[in-house]
């Protein structure tokens, strides 16, 4: 399969072009050239024996033109060797059953963990006949860093450079970054998270720093970094058929469900949204958003109005220009009823993430981190909105990296696991930095 821009849809590019550019060179993100059709029967085979099994079947249509199959299924293997459960929380006061699916069981604890896990171990596969070194440059607004630095750590050939905003992730999000050293270099950079994207997209569009290093970006905008999201799709439908549908086998009428997804780079909904072209039967979305209602407002207005990104307990949404609405747009064939006709938008702010947050809790002894309580309260509003009640919201990170939030919230310790325990008790090595590309490319030049 060939992959081209979401600016250009003429000039096509091979796996290995894409994933080592990042960007399109016309600043554009990359796209599948067609949109491969799913069997849902084989879909439910395959998920009955393992996620990463059934991640073979699907990420071999994008990938199987430049990687053999045993080159997947190693691929897989390795990066997803954890759970993804579908946790039913409770039952709500309309009789709604409340389903949730856990995706931040992997090892930095946050959904990404798929994402960058599939990136790094295909990366590996296609630069295994490259001689020359490569760069990783991510920017983060909480937790795609951590993610990117554990996926990439000790991968031979690579340097990661991950940009965090100074005081805007939580203490555990920055010691996931700083603490692991060796080829993960961590910049803490004196701005927004917004900045920081800024400096990755200057990077990526100065082609005389390009000519002198082999970069490229492992945020969201990377094809290979977004197109294994539209994975844990298939694998929570699959959980919920079975439970709520348990007659539906993957053939004839097949039940439909809402996916509820807390946004801020919209990498994770347009993920979902291509798992729906490539025939998962979902019936749409609710974009959750915090106080950046960006898409929220686009939804309701038809227009698109990025504005600088302000500070919530939510820190990951923490976005004011979402790469991924390109992508979105493209799905869609821009066209702004599609988009509305398949999704729902909802924002809520500090005070109501806290209430989801305490409801969670109180009602059903459910713990939730601020990103997936966000969710909760979209379900929730949603429910009152219409007559839906099949909807399952993604929870994207553990609760434990939010404790400092969770914890006065909820009025009890949220217990820790082990591996984020440990980072802790381990020595950070950082570089800070002014949002300025000239610091970032004399950095990058210095590795």
């Amino acid at each position: 399969m060939k992959f081209y821009s979401t600016r250009d849809n003429k000039t096509l590019y091979s796996l290995r072009e894409a994933a080592f550019m990042g960007l399109a060179p016309d600043g554009g993100l990359f796209m599948p050239e067609h949109v491969p059709q799913i069997d849902m029967k084989q879909i439910f085979s395959l998920c009955g024996s393992s996620f990463a099994d059934m991640a073979v079947y699907i990420m071999e249509k994008f990938f199987g033109d430049s990687l053999d199959r045993p080159q997947i299924e190693e691929a897989m293997q390795k990066a997803l060797h954890f759970e993804i459960p579908l946790r039913k929380v409770g039952i709500a006061d309309n009789g709604m059953p409340l389903y949730t699916l856990e995706l931040f069981h992997g090892p930095t604890c946050a959904f990404k963990d798929v994402g960058a896990g599939c990136m790094g171990q295909i990366l590996r596969a296609l630069q295994h006949d490259r001689k020359e070194r490569l760069t990783i440059l991510t920017a983060t607004s909480g937790d795609t860093g951590s993610a990117v630095a554990r996926g990439f750590y000790q991968i031979d050939g690579t340097d990661v450079v991950v940009l965090f905003p100074k005081g805007k992730v939580s203490p555990l999000q920055e010691c996931q970054m700083t603490t692991l050293g060796k080829n993960v270099h961590a910049v803490k950079v004196n701005g927004t998270f917004d900045d920081c994207q800024r400096l990755v997209k200057e990077i990526f569009n100065n082609k005389e720093l390009r000519n002198r290093i082999n970069v490229t970006s492992a945020n969201s905008i990377n094809l290979l970094r977004w197109l294994p999201q539209s994975l844990y799709y298939f694998y929570g439908y699959w959980q919920w058929a079975k439970a709520e549908h348990p007659e539906y086998k993957g053939e004839g009428n097949a039940p439909q469900v809402i996916f509820v997804v807390p946004s801020g780079n919209y990498g994770n909904i347009s993920a979902g949204m291509l798992a729906r072209k490539m025939g998962l039967p979902v019936k749409g979305f609710v974009a959750a958003s915090n106080a950046n209602d960006i898409i929220p407002q686009y939804l309701k207005s038809g227009v698109y109005s990025p504005r600088p990104s302000v500070q919530t307990i939510a820190n990951a949404m923490d976005v004011g220009n979402p790469s991924n609405y390109e992508r979105i747009l493209n799905l869609y064939g821009n066209s702004y009823d599609a988009i509305c006709a398949d999704t729902d938008g909802f924002s809520c702010n500090d005070d109501q993430i806290r209430a989801g947050v305490l409801e969670l809790y109180r009602k059903y002894g459910y713990i939730s981190c601020p990103h997936s309580a966000a969710g909760y309260n979209a379900v929730k509003d949603y429910a009152e909105r219409s007559s839906e009640r099949e909807m399952i919201w993604l929870s994207t990170a553990h609760p434990a990296k939010f404790t400092e939030v969770i914890e006065p919230v909820i009025g009890c310790k949220v217990e820790i696991p082990q591996r984020l325990a440990r980072l802790l008790t381990l020595k950070e090595s950082y570089t800070e930095m002014e949002p300025d590309s000239k610091n970032l490319e004399k950095f990058l030049t210095s590795l």
